[in-house]
């Protein structure tokens, strides 16, 4: 069965509120006509897991500067001045996680688990308010999962059923997210015939995938 819908059908459906995670690596691999849409749609309050926030023009940073974020969880904020001034003033909640363990916390969260341990942060700022745990004399932190409400995603190619792939860092947590959110929306820059992509090159099974869009705004 088709899952392709339009941009503003699909998030439509998201609620003011909601807890995204948002694909992408300084830009690369980020759904922009589904951010795009999300500042159209004026959605407020959100809660956003990403991995940073690229730019105030670029990416996540639209949230951001549109005044739509309300709490946020990410490995780094240092290329965003808005978010960065947002933090400071309050504005936004700002969790700061470093990024191969906000990878596994996610990973966690796709696969079921309650948590990771990991050395990562231990005596460090990091290690405040968290619980410690020692394994065979070494020390590790606790480190949560997280899932999300909807994951927003994209890729470089999807089939009409769902079936997914990434090109390059776009992989490093387009895959990960879309294990991890009740509802995942993918934006694609292309979409293929069933059979056009080889089941060994698929990266996100069309099980897991609940809309499709293409980047290409002509397509809706």
């Amino acid at each position: 069965m088709g899952k392709t819908v339009t941009a503003a059908d699909a998030i439509a459906a998201i609620p003011a509120g909601a807890t995204l995670m948002i694909g992408g690596f300084m830009g690369v691999g980020t759904p922009r006509r589904l951010i795009a849409e999300l500042v159209r749609q004026r959605k407020t309050g959100l809660t956003v897991i990403a991995n940073d926030t690229a730019r105030p023009d670029c990416g996540i940073g639209l949230l951001i500067s549109a005044g739509l974020v309300r709490r946020l969880v990410t490995s780094h904020i240092g290329t965003n001045p808005e978010t960065q001034q947002q933090m400071l003033s309050g504005r936004i909640d700002v969790e700061l996680v470093p990024q191969g363990t906000l990878a596994e916390r996610i990973r966690a969260g796709g696969h079921g688990l309650g948590g990771v341990l990991t050395a990562t942060g231990v005596g460090t700022v990091v290690e405040q308010g968290k619980t410690s745990i020692e394994v065979e004399g070494r020390r590790y932190l606790l480190e949560l999962s997280l899932r999300a409400d909807f994951a927003l995603v994209n890729a470089r190619r999807a089939d009409h059923i769902g079936n997914l792939t990434y090109a390059l860092t776009a992989r490093n947590f387009n895959p990960l997210m879309a294990m991890a959110a009740d509802v995942v929306i993918a934006e694609a820059r292309e979409i293929v015939p069933v059979g056009v992509i080889a089941p060994d090159d698929v990266m996100t099974p069309a099980l897991l995938v609940d809309q499709l869009l293409a980047s290409d705004p002509l397509h809706g």
